[in-house]
């Protein structure tokens, strides 16, 4: 482990990469003890230092949701965010792709609760009871560390999570089977990734569970009006200016972003 005044000095590193759009050096090299309970301990001094310049927490994300991915960190476990106010857009709005150093768009379903979830021992049920509705969404990812990057790099770097999209249209969580939900993203007309749903751990749902039980044991919990990212079912997809993404997700409706 490192000692506090050490992950104070990593988040505000971060803090800073992310206001010059200039990546650092892998924490894991600068703090060669760098654990994982650090790492999120990092990640949560970086959230206190938005919500006190005035942005406000609105709920999580998840990530390494994939055991391909899991296996390629190194991991057997996703690992997971936080997400603020000023993150969150809308469908069809226009991005600064210069607001970040090398972004790239997942696609995946957002969960909002109706009701607190409170950990441990949370089943896919539980979720899907407490969600409220279901709406596409669109993670823009994006990297403040140089790579290669250790699951400690990525965790302290908020999983990766820049931004997202919301749209589409929304749906109760009975009213589809959201494991089978299929959606196709494309770069400027060109199809570049399709996935299913059930990409995500069996079950997009599992993912929510899964987080829910992780805060418990940090004496934390899920609370209603939370927005949760459950995890990509696609490949991350690089943008640039002058790109335009559009998602359709059938049923679900679509969902488009533009980078200027």
């Amino acid at each position: 482990m490192i000692t506090e005044a050490e992950r104070r000095a990593a988040a505000a590193a971060l803090i800073q990469a992310d206001r010059d759009r200039r990546p650092i050096t892998q924490l894991s090299h600068t703090y060669p003890d760098l654990e994982i309970v650090d790492a999120y301990a990092i990640q949560q001094l970086w959230a206190a230092e938005r919500v006190a310049a005035g942005a406000r927490l609105v709920g999580h994300k998840i990530g390494l949701t994939s055991r391909a991915m899991q296996m390629a960190s190194q991991m057997t476990e996703p690992d997971y965010g936080f997400l603020t106010d000023d993150m969150v857009v809308g469908d069809g709005a226009t991005l600064d792709a210069d607001r970040y150093m090398k972004p790239r768009l997942e696609v995946e379903l957002a969960f909002v609760l109706g009701a607190d979830l409170h950990g441990p021992n949370l089943r896919v049920h539980d979720v899907l009871r407490a969600t409220e509705y279901i709406v596409p969404a669109l993670e823009v990812i994006d990297y403040r560390t140089e790579v290669p990057r250790s699951i400690t790099d990525t965790i302290a770097d908020n999983a990766a999570a820049a931004a997202m999209v919301v749209g589409g249209r929304v749906v109760r969580p009975m009213d589809v089977d959201i494991r089978w939900v299929a959606a196709t993203l494309s770069k400027n007309g060109v199809i570049e990734e399709s996935g299913v749903s059930a990409a995500v751990m069996g079950h997009p749902a599992a993912g929510i569970a899964w987080l829910g039980n992780k805060l418990a044991a940090v004496g934390r919990h899920l609370e209603a009006g939370q927005l949760l990212l459950s995890g990509s079912f696609t490949r991350p997809v690089s943008v640039e200016p002058n790109t335009v993404i559009h998602a359709d997700y059938g049923p679900l409706g679509s969902i488009g972003v533009a980078f200027r």
